[in-house]
């Protein structure tokens, strides 16, 4: 049920995007729905004839537009606005998704008792770190190490993994994960100097077939106060949106496989997960999946936001639209492919649960 609330959110947040800014440059709409199949309710509006639907299949939502896929006679057809006011209209549903992400990303730090750095407090003992890095069933522990021996000190302030600039423990963490699978320069203010520590090995732990690095080292914390919030927020978020980008690229070139990919299923696990931990864990994976949902729909695929955003980018180059069968065919294949896809990934997430 928690998850498909929070599902339902973040699809009503992404297609109010567009709702809004199709309302504000007049466009014709003739539904505005939540949930994809069958109709459950529908109500009409007496003073401007939109349908507002919600459907039986909690998988999507829409906002139909007159004149969004062909041609129409109606003077507020979609596609008879300046092309700037449809770039506006399609990247909004992405946009709210992200824009929402980021304000509760700031709710959730303002929450904190205290903020974590990236100074070292004091290091875990071995034991602990041992237990931190073991791996799933048939897993072993790739390597159990002590940064502590390879240079780094308690009061050392890391401000860079590798080539990467990391200002809060979110990042730090995040950066120690993805790069800390093999050494690393680790740059760190120390007494005052900024100091560079070559080739800093990690501990290192697999998970889904996957190896990282593991940070081996508790940090201090920040005191909570206007400019910490802002800072931790705006890092929190931009991190985030990193991860994803990243995540999305080392998919692409085969760091992680497709048992790292989840579907709605998957994602409704990890939700109940997440709620037995505790609402802050929660409400952060929230996060991460509206920042996610944002973020995916605007990359240029057919039938998704990215790939309509593409046509109308083409358009401005062109100075002419593409032709409406070309620009509808080729969603319409972006979208069987997407469903095929969303299929697959469904069916190996209930395999896994079974």
């Amino acid at each position: 049920m928690i998850a498909l609330l929070i599902f339902g959110f973040l699809i009503f947040i992404h297609e109010l995007g567009h709702y809004l800014f199709a309302r504000l440059f007049h466009v014709t709409i003739r539904e505005f729905a939540i949930g994809m199949g069958p109709k459950l309710f529908t109500k009409v509006s007496g003073k401007t004839g939109i349908a507002y639907s919600l459907r039986a299949l909690p998988i999507g939502g829409f906002v139909s537009m007159v004149g969004e896929d062909g041609e129409s006679e109606d003077p507020n057809a979609f596609h008879r606005k300046p092309v700037w006011q449809r770039i506006l209209i399609t990247v909004a549903g992405a946009s709210m998704n992200v824009l929402v992400g980021v304000l509760v990303m700031g709710f959730l730090v303002m929450s904190q008792d205290m903020l974590p750095s990236t100074t070292i407090a004091k290091f875990q003992e071995p034991a602990a770190v041992e237990e931190s890095v073991s791996g799933e069933e048939g897993e072993s522990p790739a390597k159990v190490v002590s940064t502590e021996e390879a240079g780094l000190r308690v009061g050392d302030t890391i401000l860079k993994v590798g080539p990467a600039r990391v200002h809060i423990a979110n990042e730090l963490v995040y950066e120690v994960m993805r790069r800390g699978w093999e050494p690393l320069d680790i740059t760190v203010r120390r007494n005052g100097e900024t100091i560079v520590i070559p080739q800093v090995q990690f501990p290192t732990f697999y998970d889904s077939g996957t190896l990282f690095g593991n940070v081996d080292f508790y940090v201090l914390g920040e005191e909570v106060n206007p400019a910490s919030v802002l800072k931790h927020s705006f890092f929190r978020a931009a991190s985030t949106i990193k991860m994803i980008w990243e995540s999305l690229y080392d998919m692409i070139t085969g760091r992680y496989g497709m048992e790292s990919v989840s579907g709605p299923v998957g994602v409704t696990e990890a939700l109940g997960e997440a709620a037995s931990e505790g609402t802050e864990n929660l409400i952060y994976l929230a996060v991460v999946i509206s920042m996610n949902l944002g973020i995916m729909n605007l990359l240029p695929f057919p039938a998704l936001d990215g790939g309509r955003l593409l046509f109308q980018l083409i358009e401005l180059v062109r100075r002419k639209p593409v032709k409406p069968e070309v620009e509808g065919m080729v969603h319409f294949t972006g979208l069987v492919l997407l469903m095929i896809l969303f299929v697959v990934i469904t069916f190996k997430d209930i395999m896994n649960l079974i």
